[in-house]
C-alpha cells in the first residue's frame, strides 16, 4: 500500500466539493482520476498537496499521515505538477527545475554541484536540456509541461500528482507527456480529462460523479458504455484500440430529425 485516501470530504465556501472518497494507490502504479468537469478531481489533488483543507477523511502515505508531516518532509516524497503555472517572477527554465531541489536543502543555501547534476539530469530526461536559458514564460505549452515534470523528477520524489497535465496539448505532446510519466517508475495519481489517453497509460482509474466516487478498477472494466453515460451524460460506443487492446469510448452523434420540405 502507497498512498491512501480515507474517507476524504471537501468544503469549499460552504459548499461540498467532496464526499466520502476513498481510494489507494499502489506502489508503482499510474492510477487516474476521471470525471466530468466539477466533479471533484482537481479539489482531491488540491487536498493532498495541501491547497484545499480537508472537512473530513485522512491522506496517508505507507500507512502514515502525510498532511500531518512537515512540508518539506513531505515534499521529499510527493513532487505536484498543477494545472495552474502562474510564475510571478522572471525564471529561466533551469531556474524553475532547480525549484525541485529546496526540499533537500536548507534555507538560503546555495546550488551545489550535486544539486547542479540533478537539474541537468532531469532536463535531459524530458528532452528540455535545450530550453535552460529560455524564460519559462517565453516557452510553448509542451515545453512548459516539460520543465514542470523535470521540476518534479529533479525533487527526487516517489509519488507524483498531475492535475490534467494534457490540457491544452496538441496530440503528439499529450502522448509524450504521458509516455515519459509512464517512464519515471513512480506512482503516479492524475487528473485526466481524456478517457481514451486514461484507458491507454493508466493501470487503474478512479470514475467521480458529483464529488463521490462511482466506480473504481481497471480502465476496461471501468469504462463502459454504461458508465460513460451515466457519469458523463453522453451516449459513446466502446472499441478497442488495436496495438494495446485498451478499451476506447468513441463519442455518437446526437440524432436530430430534418424537417420535411413542402412538396
Amino acid at each position: 500500500m502507497s498512498l491512501e485516501l480515507q474517507d476524504l470530504s471537501v468544503e469549499l465556501d460552504g459548499r461540498l466539493i467532496v464526499s466520502g472518497v476513498s481510494l489507494t494507490v499502489a506502489d508503482g502504479e499510474f492510477a487516474g482520476l476521471l470525471g466530468p468537469n466539477g466533479s471533484g478531481k482537481s479539489t482531491i489533488l488540491k487536498a493532498i498537496y495541501r491547497v484545499n483543507k480537508l472537512t473530513a477523511g485522512r491522506v496517508l502515505l505507507d500507512g502514515h499521515d502525510l498532511l500531518a508531516q512537515p512540508l518539506r518532509n513531505a515534499a521529499r516524497r510527493v513532487a505536484v505538477v498543477a494545472q495552474e503555472s502562474a510564475v510571478e517572477f522572471a525564471l529561466t527554465a533551469w531556474e524553475m527545475v532547480m525549484l525541485g531541489r529546496v526540499p533537500h536543502r536548507r534555507s538560503f543555501d546555495r546550488d551545489r554541484g550535486e544539486d547542479r547534476e540533478i537539474v541537468a539530469d532531469a532536463m535531459q530526461r524530458v528532452g528540455a536540456a535545450g530550453l535552460a536559458n529560455r524564460s519559462f514564460h517565453s516557452l510553448s505549452g509542451g515545453e512548459k509541461q516539460r520543465v514542470l515534470i523535470a521540476r518534479a523528477i529533479a525533487q527526487q520524489a516517489d509519488h507524483l500528482l498531475l492535475d490534467e497535465p494534457t490540457n491544452h496539448l496538441d496530440v503528439r505532446y499529450q502522448v509524450e507527456v504521458l509516455e515519459l510519466v509512464r517512464s519515471l517508475g513512480v506512482t503516479v495519481l492524475a487528473a485526466l480529462h481524456d478517457l481514451n489517453l486514461a484507458s491507454l497509460f493508466c493501470d487503474s482509474v478512479h470514475l467521480l460523479a458529483s464529488g463521490h466516487l462511482d466506480q473504481h478498477g481497471a480502465p476496461n472494466d471501468v469504462l463502459t458504455a454504461a458508465s460513460v453515460e451515466r457519469v458523463y451524460g453522453a451516449a459513446v460506443v466502446i472499441v478497442t484500440h488495436p496495438d494495446t487492446g485498451a478499451v476506447q469510448p468513441l463519442p455518437r452523434r446526437r440524432q436530430t430529425v430534418t424537417p420535411e420540405r413542402p412538396i
